[in-house]
């Protein structure tokens, strides 16, 4: 983390493409059992062409994206996100970063990364950011 240099681009995290398995059992870990997240034909029903991954579960990928990067030397301090485009099963979301700006307070050392989610159409289902305080 010392190389980390503000405006560097950090190395991205692509996750497997979402699946209707994952989306249910991302309902039974969260308690949000909206049925827009598990079931075709409600979704259908209110106008959808189908289910839709829960915004959280897009929040929680920056969130080991950001725990990847941190490691053993930092922990988060600050986390906030703003849901973009919908998800859907079969999309490819990568999550990359870019380091904002590094800084001291309290005689600790920070760093501050914007945070992008995107579909593997480029299409950005959220937006972020976080700060960093090493050990």
């Amino acid at each position: 983390m010392d190389s980390l240099q503000e405006g560097q681009e950090l190395q991205s995290l692509t996750k497997p493409a979402i699946s209707k398995v994952q989306l249910v059992k991302y309902a039974g870990a969260s308690g949000d059992f909206n049925p827009l997240h598990t079931d075709d034909a409600f979704a259908q029903q209110i106008g959808m062409d189908g289910v839709i991954a829960h915004g959280m579960l897009i929040m929680g990928f920056m969130g080991e994206y950001m725990m990847n990067i941190a490691g053993e030397i930092a922990e988060p301090t600050q986390f906030s996100m703003r849901f973009g485009a919908m998800s859907r099963p079969g999309d490819v979301i990568t999550c990359t970063g870019k380091v904002e700006k590094i800084f001291e307070k309290d005689g600790k050392r920070f760093v501050s990364i914007q945070l992008r989610a995107q579909k593997s159409s480029e299409e950005v289902v959220g937006t972020g950011k976080c700060e960093l305080r090493f050990f």
